[in-house]
C-alpha cells in the first residue's frame, strides 16, 4: 500500500515529477506573488506558492476538483485540520530523534511516531469515509479508499494491538531499582539496575509516612535520598549517569521494543513518509478553501472556476473582476470591473487620477491569472483564461513624479531584465513604471518599450500617470503593427461627478477632464476661484 501514489495537486506520479523540475514551471516568482498580494492572503509555512504554479490544463482541472470538494464538503476541511498538527508532531519527533544518540530515547520516539501514525489513519478514515458518497474528486476518493482499506486490514489491526500492549508496558515504568555492591569497607565497587518498576518510590521521612499511614510493608520507601540529578554535578558526571540509566532501559526493552521496531519500522516509516509528503499540499488546499470561503462570504464578492482556453489563444476575459486582497481588507462592498484582452487590445495603457483604481485593477488581473494557474477559482463572476508561461511585474515603491536619475537607472535595468524574459505567451504588469523621471523622458522610454512588447505579442497592462503616452498610442500602434505586433488600446480609471468611481472604462484618455474634475472637487477651478475672489476684485478696483 505504501507504494501507491497519492497527491492532492497532481493527477499522476509523472506529473508530480515533471513539476518538480523548476524549469518546467511557469515563471511566477515569489516577488511577483508578493506584489500581487498572494503571499499575504495565503501565508504558507510548509511550501512556496512559486513552486505550485502550472500551465498544464490537466493539473489545473485536477486541482479544481480537489478544491471543489474542499468547499462543498466541510467535513474534509475539518479532517485535514485535525491531521495537520499530527503530521507536525511527527516531523518534530523525527527531528528530536535525529538530534539524540540514545537508543532508549529512539525506541520511545519510535513508539510515539507509530501512535501518531495510527491516530492519523484513524482520523482520515473516520473523516473521509463518512462522506465518501459525496466526494467527487479523484484526490479525496483515492485518499478515502486508501484510509478505509488500510484501517480494515489485518496487519493494521495487529499493529494496533501490539502497539497498545507495548505502549502500556513502557508507560508503566515509573522507577528503577538500583543495586550497589560494597567491599569490606563499605565502599561501592559495582552497581546495576535490579528492576524497572510500575510505581515511584516514596519518601522515607517520618511526616510523609504518617500522612500515608504506612509504617510496614512499604516496599518503595526511600531510606536515603541521593542528590538531585544534575545538582552540583559536573557535565561529565551527569552524562555518565544518564548514559547508565539509558543503557539499563535499553537492555530491558531490547527484546521487545527493538525487535518489534525492526519488524514494523520500515512499514510505518514508509507510510508516515507518504503522509508527511502530503503536508505542504494539505496546507495549500486548506488555505485555498479558507480564502474561497472568505471571499464568497464577503459582500459583493463572487468566485468562479475559469473556463480554460488554449495557451496560443491568449485569452483573458473576466466579468465582475476584483482585487482579492483589497476585498478582504475592507468592510464595504467591493467595486468590480469587466476586463478583456482581445484582437484590438493585447496590451493596455491605463491612465486616470491618483488613487483612482489603476493599481487595483492591474493587480486584480495578475491575481486572477495566478490563481487560475494554481488551479483555484478566480475573483470574478465568470472568466475565460489561457495559461501563461510567465507573469512579470514592475511596481516601483514610492512612485511619484520626482526626478531621481539613480532610481531611473534601476528601473530601466529591471525593465530590460523583464523584456529579456518575455515570450509571446507571457503577461507583463507595469504600475507607474518610469515615474522617477520627467514626463518627456518617461513617455519616450515607455513608448519605445511598449512598441517592442507589442511586437513580442505578449499580454500586458501599463498603468501610468503619463497621459501623453496614452495619447500617443496610435503612433505606437502604427510602428509596431507594421512589424506584426499586437494592438495597444487605452483604459481610463473613471471619475464621476468629481469623485473616483474605481470603474475602469475602455476609452481614450482625457487628462484635462480628470484635472478639471479634481479642481472642481477641491474648489480650485477658475470659475470657483473667481467667485471667491469677486469681493477682492471689487475692492481692488
Amino acid at each position: 500500500m505504501s507504494n501507491k501514489f497519492f497527491s492532492l495537486l497532481y493527477p499522476s506520479e509523472e506529473s508530480l515529477a515533471y513539476h518538480g523540475e523548476r524549469a518546467n514551471l511557469p515563471d511566477i516568482s515569489d516577488d511577483v506573488c508578493y506584489e500581487l498580494g498572494l503571499e499575504e492572503i495565503f501565508e504558507l509555512k510548509n511550501c512556496s506558492l512559486s513552486d505550485l504554479f502550472t500551465s498544464d490544463p490537466a493539473v489545473i482541472k485536477y486541482r479544481q476538483e480537489t478544491i471543489a470538494d474542499m468547499t462543498a464538503i466541510p467535513e474534509i476541511a475539518e479532517t485535514l485540520a485535525k491531521i495537520h498538527p499530527i503530521l507536525d508532531d511527527i516531523n518534530e519527533l523525527r527531528r528530536l530523534d535525529t538530534e539524540r544518540n540514545s537508543s532508549g530515547d529512539s525506541y520511545l520516539y519510535s513508539i510515539t511516531e507509530i501512535e501518531l501514525y495510527v491516530s492519523c489513519i484513524d482520523t482520515l478514515r473516520e473523516g473521509l469515509c463518512d462522506v465518501r458518497d459525496r466526494i467527487k474528486s479523484r484526490a479525496f476518493s483515492s485518499l478515502a479508499d486508501f484510509a478505509a482499506e488500510l484501517w480494515e486490514s489485518d496487519y493494521y489491526k495487529e499493529l494496533n494491538q501490539r502497539l497498545e500492549a507495548l505502549a502500556s508496558r513502557v508507560r508503566e515504568v515509573r522507577s528503577v531499582t538500583v543495586g550497589v555492591n560494597l567491599d569490606r569497607e563499605l565502599r561501592p565497587v559495582s552497581a546495576g539496575v535490579i528492576s524497572i518498576n510500575s510505581e515511584q518510590f516514596k519518601s522515607g521521612k517520618m511526616l510523609d509516612k504518617i500522612l500515608r499511614l504506612s509504617f510496614k510493608n512499604d516496599a518503595f520507601t526511600c531510606i536515603a535520598e541521593l542528590s538531585p540529578l544534575g545538582k552540583g554535578q559536573s557535565e561529565n558526571r551527569q552524562e555518565a549517569l544518564i548514559g547508565a540509566f539509558n543503557s539499563a532501559i535499553d537492555d530491558v526493552f531490547r527484546s521487545s521494543v527493538k525487535g518489534w521496531r525492526g519488524i514494523v519500522g520500515e512499514y510505518v516509516i514508509d507510510n508516515t513518509d507518504f503522509l508527511l509528503k502530503l503536508l505542504p499540499e494539505i496546507e495549500f488546499v486548506t488555505k485555498s478553501a479558507e480564502l474561497i470561503m472568505k471571499l464568497s462570504e464577503h459582500q459583493g464578492c463572487a468566485v468562479c472556476y475559469p473556463v480554460l482556453a488554449g495557451v496560443k489563444e491568449k485569452a483573458f476575459s473576466a466579468k465582475g473582476l476584483y482585487n482579492p486582497r483589497v476585498a478582504l481588507a475592507i468592510d464595504e462592498e467591493i467595486v468590480t470591473n469587466d476586463f478583456e484582452f482581445d484582437d484590438n487590445a493585447g496590451i493596455y495603457v491605463l491612465t486616470g487620477p491618483n488613487r483612482g483604481g489603476k493599481s487595483v485593477i492591474t493587480v486584480a488581473v495578475g491575481a486572477a491569472q495566478a490563481l487560475c494557474q494554481l488551479g483555484l477559482p478566480v475573483p470574478a463572476e465568470q472568466a475565460r483564461i489561457s495559461p501563461v508561461d510567465a507573469i512579470f511585474t514592475h511596481f516601483p515603491e514610492g512612485a511619484d513624479d520626482t526626478i531621481d536619475k539613480g532610481r531611473l537607472g534601476e528601473e530601466c535595468a529591471r525593465l530590460k531584465e523583464i523584456f529579456d524574459g518575455v515570450t509571446s505567451d507571457s503577461m507583463i504588469l507595469l504600475d507607474e513604471s518610469l515615474s522617477s523621471t520627467g514626463a518627456f523622458e518617461a513617455s519616450y522610454i515607455a513608448s519605445e518599450m511598449l512598441s517592442a512588447l507589442a511586437v513580442m505579442r505578449c499580454r500586458g497592462i501599463f498603468s501610468t500617470h503619463l497621459h501623453e503616452l496614452a495619447a500617443g498610442v496610435p503612433e505606437i500602434n502604427a510602428r509596431s503593427e507594421s512589424l506584426g505586433g499586437v494592438r495597444i488600446d487605452t483604459l481610463v480609471a473613471g471619475i464621476e461627478e468629481g469623485r473616483r468611481s474605481f470603474k475602469i472604462h475602455r476609452a481614450k484618455p482625457d487628462g484635462r477632464s480628470y484635472a478639471r474634475d479634481i479642481a472642481e472637487k477641491y474648489g480650485l477651478s477658475f470659475d470657483t476661484l473667481m467667485e471667491r475672489a469677486g469681493g477682492k476684485a471689487a475692492v481692488t478696483k
